[in-house]
């Protein structure tokens, strides 16, 4: 993503608006986890890939606000995470 906002929201109706400015902070904050894990792979030095999986951790963090604020904000996304959730215990015989 690279700080680019992945659509256009001057194209997207103000009854969703919040919610993709939400998903949009989810894909960055994903994005970051992905470049600190990667970085953190390929480095040798220590500290620098303590530091890297110690901010990776955090950006999930902010995954899990923004995920948090965007079920109260969309009654389907909830319920479709519910769901997914479901098939998934469904298809390996695994709960959480």
């Amino acid at each position: 993503m690279l700080s680019t906002i992945p659509i256009n929201l001057e194209k997207v109706s103000k009854e969703d608006l919040d919610k993709e400015i939400l998903r949009i902070g989810m894909i960055a904050e994903l994005d970051a986890v992905n470049l600190y894990e990667q970085m953190a792979a390929m480095t040798e030095n220590e500290h620098i890939k303590k530091i890297l999986l110690d901010i990776a951790k955090e950006e999930k963090t902010h995954v899990g606000e923004f995920q948090a604020l965007l079920l109260k904000e969309d009654e389907e996304q909830e319920k479709e995470l519910k769901e997914g959730e479901k098939e998934v215990e469904e298809l390996t015989g695994a709960r959480r």
